[in-house]
């Protein structure tokens, strides 16, 4: 607890935080509404959003589900709304894998030295007892079956397996076309979308994929297996999870790996020392944390943020989604100092275990069906850094006329340049609104601008503090505080009339308003080494 020494300082300094005097007027806007005066004051001019993202992003880092590094965040989380005073609680919602990262070291030690830029996968175990483990490399064989690869398994015994396609050029396709001509441009990246193609099929052909391939190659006693997953961007890789008991699974950036893969290609001899730490901590419980500003009125009905508080730990969980659990903190926030007496209950949720499949969040609509039944409006944001620049009515045909009210009397500064999209769609389950979408109750996703989202920040490496934009995260949350007062005192309920006209599905079967799928409780079993497909 040192590393929060300071915390009750900050908690004090963000608790009086009220709004500062002089603050930056929004451009041609008159206010007529003394609550949303103070949420502008208080979220443009005196925003504590860098001072909260340095603790969470820098001391606490990333968020593994079922990690110490997630236990120590939520409750660093419940300490700031004490501090705030508003009332919240961690939620235990079921069990998972827990696990600890240790350190990962991996060296190249013939036919050269090079120390490779690597990190051990989540999950994964480390190597015995922590200590330094050196293997030759093998690469995944180019068999013609499942059978043939069988029969090559006890080669790799002892040995480091290579389990990604190497890229030929890890300089991304947009440089090749800025420098190269276009003939050698669109040649190059042709190469690599066949090279993709033969990786795919080679592997396919092995009759394991995925998490069965890791764990059919752990029974062969390999010494460990190492993966690739580049984004297409200069030095960023993207980090998962391993599904092995006894075999490390290291992930190696594409240039590194590309190296590795060479030399072994050309029988070069290439030799692995890797020293990975890690402790798996068995089944333990997990968590959802819980804000709530007590509804004066209405206190049976709900206005709801909502972010994944979850993070792989390649980086630091920064864009994904240590951006968007900030801008709802902080929209909570400006909204216990400009309207801690709202008319409707304010909750909000930072989720666990969206990363392995919406889990928290999912669990939380199962457990609470009196928020599901009183919900007025959840909004919620997942997707980086950048200003909001879309939003929907998610399907809900007549929410619009809400939505217009509430836009209606925000500035357009923060306004003007979302898009939205009526009546919209409730989407397929790539974020948490949709645990609610399904359920029929209205939550609305807030979509931010790209910002190389997907190439650069997405579950890689690189996703750390110096990525947040913090001028386009205040005004995120200062515009959803906004929408969660104007929803709280709105005295229309929102309508949850569905949409019933659908595009086909890729199937070709009539398209339909999703189903809710069943959370995940407890991890479930790894994928036994002896079953081929995989998952």
């Amino acid at each position: 607890m040192r590393r929060f020494a300071s915390l009750t300082a900050l908690s004090a300094a963000l608790a009086t935080g009220a709004a500062a005097q002089g603050f930056p007027q929004p451009s041609g806007f008159t206010w007529e509404d003394p609550v949303l005066r103070r949420i502008w004051a208080a979220g443009m001019d005196s925003s504590q959003l860098p001072t909260l993202a340095q603790v969470l992003l820098d001391s606490l880092g990333p968020r593994l589900t079922a990690s110490p590094g997630m236990e120590a965040a939520q409750r660093w989380l419940l300490q700031v709304y004490a501090s705030w005073g508003i009332t919240a609680r961690r939620e235990r919602y079921g069990t998972w894998r827990g696990w600890r990262r240790g350190g990962t070291h991996v060296d190249l030690v013939a036919p050269r030295v090079r120390t490779l830029e690597a990190t051990m996968l989540a999950w994964s175990p480390g190597t015995p007892r922590g200590r330094p483990v050196r293997g030759g490399v093998t690469i995944l064989p180019d068999v013609a079956d499942s059978a043939a690869f069988a029969a090559w398994l006890p080669s790799a015994r002892g040995t480091f397996v290579l389990v990604s396609g190497p890229e030929a050029t890890c300089r991304p396709d947009d440089s090749w076309d800025k420098w190269a001509t276009k003939d050698v441009a669109d040649t190059v990246k042709a190469r690599r979308r066949a090279a993709q193609q033969a990786w795919t099929e080679r592997t396919r052909r092995l009759g394991y994929t995925g998490n069965a391939l890791q764990r059919r190659l752990e029974t062969a006693g390999v010494a460990g297996i190492v993966t690739s997953r580049w984004t297409g961007g200069w030095g960023s890789m993207t980090v998962f999870g391993a599904a092995t008991d006894r075999a490390p699974v290291v992930s190696v950036a594409c240039e590194d790996y590309g190296l590795v893969y060479r030399l072994a290609a050309h029988g070069q001899g290439p030799v692995l020392e890797v020293t990975a730490s890690a402790e798996a901590l068995g089944e333990i419980p997990v968590f959802n944390v819980i804000g709530e500003i007590r509804g004066r009125e209405l206190p049976d009905e709900f206005v709801m943020l909502s972010a994944h508080f979850d993070s792989w730990d390649g980086g630091s969980g920064a864009t994904d989604n240590g951006t968007g659990s900030l801008v709802m903190l902080e929209a909570m926030r400006l909204l216990k100092l400009a309207y801690p007496a709202p008319r409707r209950t304010i909750l909000v949720g930072h989720w666990s275990g969206e990363e392995q499949g919406l889990n928290g969040s999912a669990a939380f609509v199962a457990d609470h069906p009196e928020v599901r039944a009183g919900l007025q409006a959840l909004f919620n944001q997942d997707n980086g850094t950048g200003r909001i620049q879309s939003a929907s009515a998610a399907g809900f045909t007549d929410a619009t006329g809400n939505f217009a009210r509430w836009l209606s009397r925000i500035p357009s500064d923060l306004t003007r340049d979302i898009r939205f999209s009526f009546p919209g769609s409730p989407g397929f389950g790539g974020t948490d609104h949709f645990s609610f979408v399904c359920a029929g109750a209205p939550g609305f996703g807030l979509f931010s601008d790209d910002w190389d989202y997907g190439r650069y920040t997405w579950h890689t490496t690189r996703d750390t503090f110096d990525k947040v934009s913090f001028d386009d995260l205040r005004a995120n949350a200062t515009f959803t505080a906004m929408l969660a007062y104007l929803a709280a005192e709105d005295t229309v309920r929102t309508p949850r009339q569905q949409r019933t006209v659908f595009a086909p599905r890729n199937n070709g079967q009539p398209g339909a308003w999703p189903r809710c799928d069943e959370p995940d409780r407890e991890t479930p079993p790894l994928v036994p080494p002896a079953t081929a497909g995989g998952r």
